[in-house]
């Protein structure tokens, strides 16, 4: 044995073997939060025809975990760098696991919906630990290849997510129905618990910046004022008190503005850096993400529910129809980053914009020619489309959007453009009641319930269309080419000093 070579049995392999389980189990966590966001929508058919759920509160199954998610996702981050991303990623992982029980044994709707509450803030302590334990585990030369590895969960999240979700609804498990897509993460989430508890290595921030709890109160509070009238409005007949709440929400966002300067001159800890709205593609960037959240909140929940209760498709049915739309994103992502942008800048990502509006519009198109008669290949061709389109943005657009930023708030900054669009997630989903639900009677009979759902998803995605134009003229405001001094992990090098970056 030459003196380079290391001992199996030293503490130096065993440290090494340490880290590589550490990563595995981080990993895992990471993966378990992808999966749960896109493994529910294709099991709402069943959650409502089972569990008897209203339009509006299967809404709310989707768009409550996006909004506790959300909500949480910069408190978490700073709360490991405090207190240890360790021992946040446990009680994450922990609450996680437990909330998915809850889920998975919700006795009505109301139950579940409040269980997937609890399961986003509870992802949102440990989703924004996981890169933090992966920057402080492993030395730079390193972390691109595991941000590689990290960017390979992410696809086959995408990809599983839907497919696992059907099969499991079904299969039926012990006469289950739908509850299996969240009791799959009681085993999963448990040897997480056991094994990071051994494997995972303690850290912390040398200098953390302080909570800032009323800053999350006021985001929270002006989400639910938005969110919650335009879920329940249509049921309601659209209150007057909605209207108030909705014009409500707007001084609540006045007064987190207000607040969040008055903190930065205080202690300079704020949910918001509200100077880095200063930077002009950061704040085209912010607005691109928040907006491309909205369209995708809308399109994968109507999406869903056209193929299943439109067309009268099983679940696996339509979890194996998405699966060229996932391969298309997958594929796409990888040559924008590695080929196109570096040549092509902000061009690939209005690319993306147009070629998945013109996705939409082929897929309006179709689903009116053919009707109730379409089949699953004849969706192909669109989904290809706004999959290649929607491949061109999602890799790139971290890096857009960081790149004029100043390297001491790159790490604030990636915080906060995952927080905002998770926030437009929400907001879309909330919007289903309006560009979908709106278009759909309250009592059709059974020959009318397909072309009314196909209608209001032809409906729906012209929605969707104007928002990528929407998408396609914000980008025009980002930087021709990404500056050099941000590379293609989002600046993940600052993760120790600042929140964490998440990979969208």
């Amino acid at each position: 044995m030459t003196s380079t070579e290391t001992p199996l049995n030293s503490p130096a392999a065993a440290a090494d073997r340490r880290r590589w389980f550490a990563l595995a189990i981080v990993m895992t966590a990471a993966f378990m939060d992808l999966v749960d966001v896109t493994i529910v929508n294709i099991a709402i058919p069943s959650i409502r025809r089972d569990a008897g759920a209203s339009w509006g509160q299967i809404q709310w199954i989707t768009a409550g975990y996006a909004l506790a998610f959300a909500a949480g996702l910069i408190t978490g981050g700073r709360l490991g760098d405090i207190h240890g991303r360790k021992r946040l990623f446990l009680i994450g992982i922990g609450g996680f696991t437990l909330a998915s029980a809850l889920c998975g044994f919700a006795a009505n709707p109301e139950m579940l919906v409040a269980s997937r509450i609890l399961q986003g803030g509870m992802a949102a302590m440990m989703v924004p630990q996981v890169l933090s334990i992966v920057h402080a585990t492993f030395p730079a030369h390193e972390r691109g290849k595991v941000f590689g590895l990290f960017g390979a969960i992410v696809g086959l999240g995408a990809v599983s997510g839907p497919l696992l979700g059907a099969l499991l609804t079904e299969w039926n498990l012990f006469g289950l129905e739908w509850r299996p897509i969240f009791l799959i993460n009681l085993p999963v989430g448990v040897a997480g618990l056991i094994l990071g508890r051994r494997f995972i290595t303690e850290s912390k921030a040398p200098r953390a910046l302080k909570l800032d709890l009323v800053g999350v109160a006021l985001v929270t509070l002006g989400l639910l004022m938005l969110l919650y009238p335009l879920t329940r409005g249509r049921e309601l007949g659209w209150p007057l008190w909605g209207h108030v709440s909705m014009a409500g929400a707007l001084v609540v966002f006045a007064a987190l503005v207000a607040y969040e300067k008055r903190k930065t001159a205080r202690d300079g800890s704020p949910l918001v850096e509200l100077s880095l709205f200063k930077v002009k593609s950061f704040a085209a960037g912010i607005a691109v993400q928040t907006v491309f959240g909205v369209a995708l909140g809308i399109f994968f929940l109507v999406w869903t529910l056209y193929m299943q209760m439109g067309l009268g498709w099983s679940a696996l049915r339509a979890g194996l129809t998405g699966v060229p739309f996932s391969i298309a994103v997958s594929a796409a992502a990888g040559m924008s980053v590695q080929l196109l942008v570096p040549r092509f800048g902000r061009k690939v990502l209005q690319a993306g914009a147009l070629l998945m509006a013109l996705g939409v519009l082929l897929y309006i198109w179709e689903s009116d020619r053919y009707g109730m008669a379409i089949a699953s290949w004849q969706m192909a061709l669109p989904l290809v489309v706004m999959g290649a389109g929607m491949g061109f943005i999602v890799a790139p657009l971290t890096d857009a959007v960081l790149s004029e930023v100043p390297r001491e708030h790159s790490g604030s900054a990636s915080g906060l453009i995952n927080t905002v669009q998770q926030m437009g997630n929400a907001l879309g989903l909330g919007l289903v009641s309006v560009v979908f639900f709106g278009g759909i009677g309250d009592r059709l009979t059974r020959a009318q319930v397909g072309p009314a759902f196909a209608h209001a998803f032809q409906h729906a995605l012209g929605w969707v269309a104007v928002v990528l134009a929407v998408i396609f003229l914000l980008m025009f405001a980002l930087p021709k080419r990404p500056a050099q001094h941000v590379e293609g992990a989002g600046a993940a090098d600052t993760l120790g000093e600042k929140e964490p970056v998440l990979v969208p």
